[in-house]
């Protein structure tokens, strides 16, 4: 539709003012573990939060085997990977979200060439952005602007795409939003939620080296207790970004690790302190339960935290990702979205209908496993890579 657009800034040019070499990304795990996740049921609330927020042994007893380990890593830069193609970042947003734009621009050709708009047209148009995810609400109000002394009158599919896009960045603009840390609170706590598999741990090693370019300090705690592999994978993020980690083993607390967690960044005066938590399905009571207490046991520590609950989206997912903001909003206290996996396959439409119903901020979009990869979302750019 466009020409592509010059190379713009990253992330370290746009949201943290910084340019630093980036790290190759470890892989996402390849899936979770269901076992893990049927657990014991969690205990009282309030007697396990006194049994996890114990004052910690003084600095020359022996520590007890279930105290999570800190791994500090060197800062040795990471290895450079061989150089790859060049690409802008909207060429890069722009084939994450061609399956959706390339359903969009087919099926608007295909209704307005050479054709009047009527309410037949109307109203075939309305269930093409409904299939393509964009939601009941927004496909009406699109509609509405397309219709609108129109009627009987022919109408290009290329003017059709301009008011999508037109009314899509309408949407969206006012929740662009950076995920910022403006030092009000030392540490201030990110907390990382969301379902099994949608890049929180990847998303939280990125993050990590984004702040560290811009010269702040930083701790990550390896909430996800139940999985081995997100415990190796954020000490292999905590290595290559020059953060500490702070882990325990697997099967452990996890209220008590992130208290522990939050105790330590105090001690360091860290700047930021990011919490990974264990993927859990939004339909979970027990699990559910446990990211409340989790919450509530940071405000002991520090009655303001956690500064941010972020969850992150799988842009894969479609009109599931709604019950997902719906459900860890009103029990997690949701106050930004992340969305990954922007990757050819995405449904990217379902983040429009999450914009128009949740009005939550959204902070980034990630379209691949680099550090670049992640970047602050931008509602224009958003708007014209969806409409093709």
């Amino acid at each position: 539709m466009s020409e592509p657009e010059p190379k713009r800034k990253g992330l370290f040019g746009r949201l943290f003012g910084g340019k630093a070499q980036e790290p190759e990304a470890p892989a996402e795990p390849a899936g979770p573990q269901s076992g893990a996740m049927e657990h014991a049921e969690t205990q009282d609330a309030d007697t396990a939060s006194r049994d996890v927020i114990s004052p910690p042994a003084a600095a020359d007893a022996e520590p007890p085997e279930h105290v999570p380990e800190q791994i500090t890593p060197s800062l040795a830069p990471a290895e450079s990977s061989q150089p790859q193609p060049k690409t802008t970042w909207f060429q890069r947003l722009k084939a994450g979200l061609g399956k959706t734009s390339s359903k969009l621009t087919d099926g608007i050709t295909g209704l307005f060439t050479k054709r009047k708009l009527d309410a037949s047209t109307l109203e075939e148009l309305e269930d093409l952005l409904i299939q393509s995810d964009l939601g009941i609400a927004m496909a009406s109000r699109i509609t509405d602007a397309i219709g609108k002394g129109r009627f009987e009158k022919g109408i290009s599919p290329d003017e059709v795409r301009a008011i999508l896009a037109t009314e899509v960045e309408k949407v969206l603009a006012p929740i662009a939003k950076p995920l910022t840390v403006d030092g009000t609170h030392r540490p201030h706590v990110i907390m990382m939620v969301g379902v099994n598999g949608t890049g929180k741990t990847t998303t939280i090693g990125k993050l990590a080296a984004k702040f560290r370019t811009e010269g702040k300090s930083v701790m990550m705690a390896a909430g996800d207790t139940f999985r081995a592999a997100a415990i190796d994978q954020l000490k292999v993020w905590g290595e290559r970004t020059g953060t500490p980690v702070v882990a325990s083993a697997v099967g452990a607390d996890s209220s008590g690790l992130a208290f522990e967690a939050l105790k330590r960044a105090q001690a360091a005066n860290a700047d930021v302190l990011l919490l990974d938590t264990a993927g859990r399905l939004q339909n979970k009571q027990a699990l559910m339960e446990e990211l409340e207490k989790m919450t509530r046991v940071l405000k002991k520590i520090d009655p303001s935290a956690p500064h941010d609950v972020v969850l992150v989206l799988d842009a894969t997912t479609g009109q599931n990702a709604l019950q997902q903001v719906d459900v860890f909003g009103k029990r997690a206290g949701v106050t930004g979205l992340v969305m990954t996996k922007l990757d050819g396959t995405a449904r990217g439409g379902i983040l429009v209908a999450i914009g128009e119903k949740f009005k939550l901020p959204v902070h980034a979009v990630g379209v691949g496993e680099g550090v670049d990869d992640l970047q602050p979302f931008a509602a224009a750019d958003f708007a014209r890579a969806i409409a093709g």
